[in-house]
């Protein structure tokens, strides 16, 4: 997964997969969410995102949290 601030437009996109997108749907609040030809999301993008406080103008900072499966 890819993060990309646009600070002209103040759009926050998650680019989850490097796949072109062939639909998208708007969600209530300003949120983007589109879709590639199989059906799972691309990418998530969140308007207003400085507004929204998903993003400061003086800070970029992001913590992932991720799951790893073991087989014991």
């Amino acid at each position: 997964m890819r993060i990309k601030y646009d600070q002209d437009t103040d759009i926050l996109i998650l680019i989850l997969r490097d796949e072109p997108p062939v639909d998208a749907i708007e969600e209530p609040g300003g949120v983007i969410v589109s879709y590639g030809e199989d059906g799972e999301p691309v990418t998530v993008e969140f308007m207003n995102a400085s507004a929204r406080r998903l993003i400061r103008s003086d800070e970029f900072s992001i913590t992932l949290q991720t799951k790893i499966a073991t087989t014991v």
